[in-house]
């Protein structure tokens, strides 16, 4: 597939969209966000683990492809029971990645390039080992015995990551809840002081100069507080929570009060980014209605469900009409109110590439084609590190190649069962978090595609020989070029950020197509989801006006190729 028609090239994508050049109210409807996953971004210092001083290293690719805000996963101090995401010093960070002063600097780093550097925000819970866990629950009578959620006698949910949901601990003689792993206890957050905290924690990070936070699991911070036994899946041996945790009753005034007492009180934009996921439509336009003022944007799982059963172990082949179906009830559904993020990996998903394309013989052609269908929606697109030079899923042998703490205790849990181990690690094949955590691929001259001078943490793709940065960054033709070209139009046409959205060919078995129409003019875009052909039918009417993306005219897509029109 041809790449996209653009401008003469410049050093770097255009950062500079919309009347106020991308700085004031809503200027992140115009962005797009690059999430780092610091222990596999680039290692700086040879340990086999990324860090800080990678990422700084590799600022000059993130301006070259003109992405306007990093979004960087938890660089927090952790015991690493969860890779970060179990936090037991909010104001440090560790020193696998470096130091303060390191982050620092790499803030005053981005912004002197024209980007803005966002955190992630881990305030659903916190590590067993955050001195305010230690304390609660070392006594019944300690100061913040209600910072976290403890019962004599525990209800029947079970853990998100298999397992029961609560743990016992001799020093209150009392369970508590996690949602995650046990070292991993929920905040209760209907304890002011708890949210007092967490807000002071947000003004610190603010007043160091960072833009904003991606909020880990925020949908899940208010539970039903009777915290009610949970029906038995058929299978399962511990209740579904969901209905009690997910979207819980005083959720929106905790997002409302956090807007008020924190984000308010800056002078600038800053850009709040809820991770919500399993919520609704109907939820979704409540979290980021402007006049509520609780988020700027969700990220929700629907489009990343499709190929689910009743768990996500439980993989089901990939279903267009699905994807179709949920893509367009969001671009629906938030049109009027609310603002869509757009994305298709990230650290907890496997490869969409893998999933949702065809990661073999047309591998170029479908990492394109997700590319295009996702930056020409409406809302702000998420590049996830790697999904710009079309990264794969890894080939894992058996649970020894494994890392991820989810994906581990669902295959001995699974195993436990009666389960056949093959069965489970093709499961987990397709599914496991650490598909989308292996090192990035920045070359092939160099051992271990250039990510370290060490032993890598976690295994290098094997497919980084060919799969790589500097493979691709000079051809014009490649993924790289491709993913620099749609950001270029997302910052230079504004039919892509503020036209809206109709879907066309609705039940049509091999396309994905849709219309994007503003007072400038208007896209069309048509994309072949299949390794076949696929005649265009009534819809080649709409292949008039100037191609911006594809090979030419004509009845007929190629295999995996999207085609783009400007009228």
């Amino acid at each position: 597939m041809a790449d996209m028609a653009s401008p003469a090239d410049s050093s770097s994508a255009s950062r500079t969209s919309g009347a106020d050049g991308g700085t004031g109210p809503g200027w992140w409807r115009s962005a797009v966000v690059y999430q780092v996953y610091p222990r596999s971004f680039a290692d700086g210092n040879g340990d086999g683990v990324g860090d800080l001083r990678g990422i700084r290293q590799h600022l000059d690719h993130l301006e070259w492809l003109g992405v306007d805000v990093l979004w960087i996963s938890p660089v927090y101090p952790s015991p690493m029971a969860d890779n970060g995401y179990d936090v037991s010093d909010y104001l440090d960070v560790d020193p696998t990645y470096g130091t303060l002063g390191e982050l620092d600097a790499l803030i005053a780093e981005v912004h002197l390039r024209g980007m803005k550097l966002v955190l992630d925000l881990v305030v659903n819970h916190t590590s067993d080992q955050h001195p305010w866990f230690k304390e609660s629950s070392s006594s019944p009578e300690s100061t913040r015995r209600d910072w976290y959620w403890w019962r004599e006698e525990p209800n029947n949910w079970g853990s998100f990551f298999s397992g029961p949901a609560w743990t016992y601990c001799e020093g209150r003689a009392a369970h508590y809840l996690h949602l995650f792993t046990k070292e991993q206890p929920d905040l209760n957050w209907e304890n002011p002081e708890v949210r007092q905290a967490v807000y002071e924690v947000m003004r610190w990070w603010l007043d160091r100069g960072i833009d904003g936070f991606r909020m880990d699991v925020v949908n899940l911070i208010s539970k039903d507080p009777d915290l009610p036994d949970a029906p038995v899946l058929p299978g399962q041996r511990f209740g579904n929570m969901r209905r009690s945790v997910i979207d819980g009753p005083r959720v929106h005034e905790f997002l409302a009060a956090m807007h008020r007492e924190v984000v308010d009180r800056y002078d600038r934009d800053l850009l709040l980014v809820g991770e919500t996921g399993e919520t609704t439509v109907e939820e979704g336009r409540r979290y980021t209605d402007p006049a509520r003022r609780e988020l700027d944007m969700v990220l929700h799982y629907e489009h990343v469900e499709i190929d689910h059963g009743t768990i996500k172990w439980d993989v089901r082949p990939f279903d267009l009409d699905r994807l179709r179906d949920r893509l367009a009830a969001w671009q629906t559904g938030l049109a009027d109110v609310g603002w869509n993020s757009l994305y298709w990996d990230n650290h907890d998903q496997p490869r969409a590439l893998s999933r949702y394309g065809d990661d073999g013989r047309w591998r170029t052609e479908s990492a394109k084609l997700l590319a295009t269908v996702l930056h020409l929606q409406r809302g702000t697109p998420f590049v996830y590190q790697g999904d710009e030079i079309g990264m794969t899923n890894y080939p894992f042998a058996s649970i020894d190649d494994v890392d991820d703490v989810e994906a581990v205790n669902y295959y001995h849990e699974a195993i436990a069962a009666g389960a056949e181990p093959e069965e489970v690690m093709d499961s987990l094949r397709a599914m496991c978090r650490d598909n989308g955590r292996t090192p990035m691929q920045w070359d092939a001259a160099t051992p271990d595609a250039g990510f370290t001078t060490g032993t890598p943490w976690l295994a290098i793709n094997p497919n980084y020989t060919e799969l790589n940065v500097a493979a691709q960054i000079d051809d014009d033709d490649s993924v790289l070029s491709h993913y620099r070209r749609l950001i270029r139009l997302r910052h230079e046409d504004p039919i892509v950020v503020d036209g809206d959205f109709s879907l066309l060919a609705d039940s049509h078995p091999q396309l994905f197509a849709f219309r994007r129409r503003h007072e400038s003019g208007q896209l069309v875009v048509l994309a072949n989801f299949s390794s076949e052909e696929a005649d265009l039918g009534e819809l080649v009417e709409e292949c008039v006006g100037e191609l911006v993306i594809g090979n030419g005219g004509g009845a007929v897509l190629a295999p995996w190729e999207a085609r783009v029109y400007r009228q």
